[in-house]
């Protein structure tokens, strides 16, 4: 018998609306974790990579155990990007479709104007979703008070550590300390994800580690290719000549690289636009818009600036160089073959490199194939 929503303990009316969205079969982390924070009198880590249910693992909870008749602020969630503020708050909305008292979640992220935000917060708010930045700028001028909720909750917290919000997540869980109780999620554990544990939660969490050896997802076949530094730029435009129609991203270290390499596929007449730090808001929403409607084939991105990146059928994703970190391996390839389908990625490597490729099959236990065209 497989389990259902019911068995871990969802209550019937947030279970209607799970059906109308097509969720009836728990996943592996819903399983584990749902009735772990139902009874939300523990901190919890759970590592797990994106895509695989973590949003209703800690959301159904968190709506189940607000109380709707008090006004203040319950639960706190706080991401990496805005995209997936307005994902994770998009899907708490319709969870509680059946629900017989309004539950309110609000959003809060850079890039809208913050007076339209606190306009929305100052309305009856149950739980808040936001990136830390932003969050942080409206606790500091007084505008928003989390001292009295009971869940916070950080979603790919690795990705919001890469993405430099260390300071301001230290902050914000200072404003909380209290008889709140912290949930973790992450695909990794590194060091300063270790750290944030011993600093703020409890020394006995409960930690529920979801398929650990298929930390890159299985679908994903690695490859990659010898060359030399002069060569790379003409391999990438090999490699491009033959996907036809395939869409697909190509990482670079430096903000500079991706700059320079977008000018030149430009200049070769590829349909590629480029995703960097430096960018405004407003650019990179204009770039994210082209390439999620297709209008673009290409993009180019840095490490920092794929988080967050989530678009279905892209075929291919290439490494220019390989990444500093191997949890960036993890995260830029996991950018393909999302939602069932297969992907490739591609390293270009040049001589000497042999030994990191070798290190990363070992460590992340996959296996790549040496590719020559």
């Amino acid at each position: 018998m497989e389990t259902t929503f019911f068995d871990l303990g969802i209550s019937k009316s947030l279970i209607k609306g799970l059906k109308e969205l097509n969720i009836k079969t728990p996943t592996q982390i819903q399983e584990q974790a749902i009735p772990v924070l139902l009874k939300n009198d523990n901190d919890f880590i759970g590592l797990a990579q994106t895509g695989t249910g973590k949003t209703a693992a800690f959301g159904l909870p968190i709506l189940q155990n607000i109380n709707p008749k008090k006004e203040h602020v319950q639960a706190l969630i706080l991401a990496p990007t805005r995209e997936l503020v307005q994902q994770i708050q998009k899907q708490l909305f319709k969870f509680t479709k059946y629900c017989d008292d309004a539950i309110f979640a609000e959003g809060v992220y850079g890039g809208e104007k913050m007076d339209i935000q606190l306009k929305r917060l100052q309305r009856k708010t149950h739980i808040i979703v936001a990136t830390p930045g932003r969050l942080l700028d409206f606790i500091e001028r007084g505008e928003v008070d989390i001292k009295q909720i009971n869940t916070l909750v950080l979603d790919e917290a690795d990705e919001m550590l890469s993405m430099g919000f260390k300071e301001d997540l230290n902050k914000i869980l200072k404003y909380t300390k209290g008889s709140r109780h912290t949930w973790l999620f992450s695909a990794t554990m590194p060091e300063e994800i270790q750290k944030i544990v011993k600093t703020y939660m409890s020394p006995n969490a409960i930690q529920i580690e979801i398929d650990k050896n298929s930390l890159v997802n299985a679908n994903i076949s690695h490859h990659y290719i010898v060359t030399s530094i002069k060569e790379k730029v003409n391999m990438i435009t090999r490699l491009l000549d033959k996907c036809n129609d395939d869409r697909g991203i190509i990482f670079v270290r430096t903000k500079a690289g991706a700059m320079q390499l977008t000018e030149t596929l430009k200049g070769e007449g590829f349909s590629i636009d480029c995703l960097q730090g430096d960018m405004q808001q407003k650019e990179r929403d204009k770039v994210m818009r082209a390439f999620k409607n297709e209008s673009l084939q290409y993009l180019i991105s840095t490490d920092v600036s794929a988080r967050g990146i989530d678009v279905n059928n892209l075929a291919f994703v290439i490494h220019h160089q390989l990444p500093d970190q191997m949890e960036y391996y993890t995260h830029r390839s996991g950018r393909t073959a999302r939602a069932g389908k297969t992907g490739a990625s591609i390293a270009l490597i040049i001589s000497g490199e042999e030994q990191d490729i070798q290190k990363m099959q070992k460590d992340l236990d996959i296996k790549f194939k040496q590719m020559t065209l």
